[in-house]
């Protein structure tokens, strides 16, 4: 896996982790209204900073494990028994 296809690999991986991980800890506001500049899907306190540092730290060892794998010969196009026949 070349340093380009390592970094999108692991922009993938924390978008989707990103994704995951916005949900936990949600609690909607009530009474929330539009005239206060609330909503009542809005959360009252969202810990952005929080779900990104586990996002990254989830992410990145997601990102480890996929290296692993890319980097060993277990699953392989090129040897083994995902090979493909040679024309």
């Amino acid at each position: 896996m070349g340093w380009a296809t390592g970094i999108m690999v692991y922009f993938l991986c924390w978008w989707t982790v990103l994704f995951a991980v916005l949900p936990f800890g949600i609690q909607p506001e009530p009474d929330g209204r539009e005239t206060d500049g609330g909503w009542r899907g809005a959360p009252r306190r969202p810990a952005i900073l929080t779900k990104a540092i586990w996002t990254t730290v989830v992410a990145t060892v997601l990102w480890a494990g996929i290296f692993m794998i890319v980097r060993s010969d277990w699953l392989s196009f090129r040897s083994g028994w995902l090979a493909m026949t040679p024309n």
